[in-house]
């Protein structure tokens, strides 16, 4: 299989100290082969934030 399931999380909140927000994904690692950075919503931050691909 061509596809991984990967998670994101936020780094801004980190940043502040904050718990930071984590969701699941998948890409395909054989056409993307950098990290993932995506904005999602933040609940704690109560707004939208980057979230970056973690191992």
């Amino acid at each position: 299989m061509a596809r991984e399931t990967i998670t994101i999380e936020c780094i801004e909140a980190r940043k502040e100290g904050k718990s930071p927000s984590r969701y699941t994904t998948s890409r395909n690692k054989k056409l993307q082969t950098e990290k993932l950075e995506v904005k999602k919503y933040n609940p704690a931050l109560k707004r939208h934030t980057l979230h970056k691909e973690i191992k």
